[in-house]
């Protein structure tokens, strides 16, 4: 047990577990007591009931499973999964939707965060690990993983009837699925494990750029792939055009967001709640709007903080007290929109491809370890901060969907089924390895041969301490 589970007794946790079963029913009456089609002041009761059923019932599972040792963020989704439309129906679909508007805000205060997280030394420290992750782990993800899926064909429904080459594309394009991570799912266990070391600078210099690398490759495969599936598309280099334009744009905005933000901090620092709903809620919407990456754009604000000023950590404790909160109902609210019924009738190939993208991590590990010549522990789980999936995943399967109409709903299908086994599997891969090199509770530690540089640069932590 932990030491957090070894504090509580028999009469404590079963307090917990009775408050938990009495939430959940307590929200199930709500829910059948609010019918479908409400007035919008019931939809706003149910929605603020929803919330506040989330934040508790999250807390309550995430230190019940505290006993196995499970991750808290483990927690959140399970509440999530087992409240949600499939399950209990104690959250309904209408409720789900609406509470979507909390992932724009969550989605923001896990870039910001982790832009401030990349601190030049450690990404100095890391070049060799991280140059050689970013090349190794992505060419054999987009070599293994779409051979996997052409040899599983059979199995999958919408790729009966294709040509070959067509199956290939598609391939293809599960393939850029395949190399996505999951910011949101790294962070939600560092806030958890406080972890500092190598593995920790290693996980989230990797997952905090690879974003980059996945839009790039998109575009490119796009452009490439679209006569293939479409015979009436043409080859054109336009798409490059605009994806230099929305890359170059959205570094700019983001580096005059950071020296924005890091002023603020400096000469007035009061109501940074505020401006951090702003930006999550108002300024993601914006961006998006004139077609700049807001990830990205946030991403750099982070780094430009952090990097370019004094104001990283006071930005990272502002974030600490926002998203605890947000955190919780983010996770939750994920955990809720999973589509169940979906995941069981796909799970053949879901777990295929599942394995095929885990094993092909850990490979990748091993082997980009070697050419960089990383430490031992750091080949060995190096990949399992790499499993988690989350909205990126998504949001390619619904750009998949949108261009290729034929077969991108049953495409955006399976990725949810993948994605789902990779949310529940990656975050406790992540915590056991934090757990096994010894890394987890280090945060704040300063190793001695750098204690002359930490005022300019703190330890990397953990977000949300």
């Amino acid at each position: 047990m932990t030491g957090a589970a070894r504090a509580k007794g028999f009469r404590e946790r079963l307090a917990e577990l009775v408050a938990l079963v009495f939430l959940s029913v307590l929200m199930m009456a709500l829910s059948r007591l609010t019918p479908p089609g409400a007035q919008d002041w019931q939809r706003g009761g149910r929605d603020l009931a929803a919330v506040g059923f989330f934040l508790l019932a999250g807390t309550l599972l995430s230190s019940l499973l505290e006993l196995v040792r499970l991750p808290h963020l483990t927690g959140f989704l399970l509440a999530g999964m087992l409240a949600g439309p499939h399950v209990l129906a104690a959250v309904d679909h209408e409720t789900v939707s609406d509470l979507s508007i909390v992932n724009s805000l969550a989605l923001s205060l896990i870039a910001l965060a982790g832009g401030t997280e990349l601190r030049l030394a450690a990404l100095r420290r890391g070049i060799r690990s991280l140059a050689a992750a970013t090349l190794v782990q992505n060419g054999l993800a987009l070599l293994f993983v779409p051979l996997v899926f052409v040899l599983a064909r059979s199995l999958v429904p919408f790729t009966q009837g294709m040509e070959l080459p067509a199956v290939f594309a598609v391939a293809l394009l599960w393939g850029v699925v395949a190399i996505t991570r999951s910011p949101s799912a790294v962070m939600g266990i560092l806030s958890q494990s406080r972890p500092a070391g190598p593995l920790t600078e290693f996980t989230v210099g990797f997952v905090m750029t690879s974003d980059v690398v996945v839009v790039v490759l998109l575009a490119l495969l796009l452009t490439a792939v679209r006569p293939v599936l479409d015979p009436t598309a043409t080859f054109s280099l336009r798409a490059f055009g605009v994806l230099g334009h929305e890359l170059l744009g959205s570094v700019a905005i983001g580096t005059t967001l950071g020296l924005a933000l890091a002023a603020y901090l400096r000469f007035a620092g009061r109501q940074i709640l505020v401006v951090l709903l702003v930006i999550g809620l108002v300024l993601s919407d914006v961006i998006a709007y004139l077609h700049f990456e807001w990830l990205l754009t946030f991403l750099t604000a982070g780094f430009v903080v952090q990097n370019l000023s004094r104001e990283g950590d006071k930005l990272l404790h502002a974030i600490e007290r926002t998203g605890e909160v947000v955190y919780v109902i983010f996770f939750a609210t994920a955990g809720a929109h999973l589509d169940l019924p979906l995941v069981k009738r796909l799970w053949p190939v879901a777990v295929i491809l599942f394995a095929a993208r885990a094993a092909t991590a850990a490979a990748g590990a091993r082997l980009s370890g070697r050419m960089a010549g990383d430490p031992p522990l750091l080949r060995r789980w190096g990949f399992a901060g790499l499993v988690s999936q989350a909205g990126l995943a998504l949001g390619i399967a619904a750009k998949v969907a949108n261009d290729f109409p034929s077969f991108g709903a049953q495409f955006g299908a399976l990725a949810v089924a993948a994605v789902a086994l990779n949310e529940l599997v990656g975050p406790v891969l992540f915590k056991l390895s934090l757990d096994r090199t010894g890394e987890s509770g280090k945060a704040g530690e300063i190793p001695a041969d750098e204690e002359e540089g930490a005022e300019a640069a703190p330890a990397t932590g953990a977000v949300l301490r």
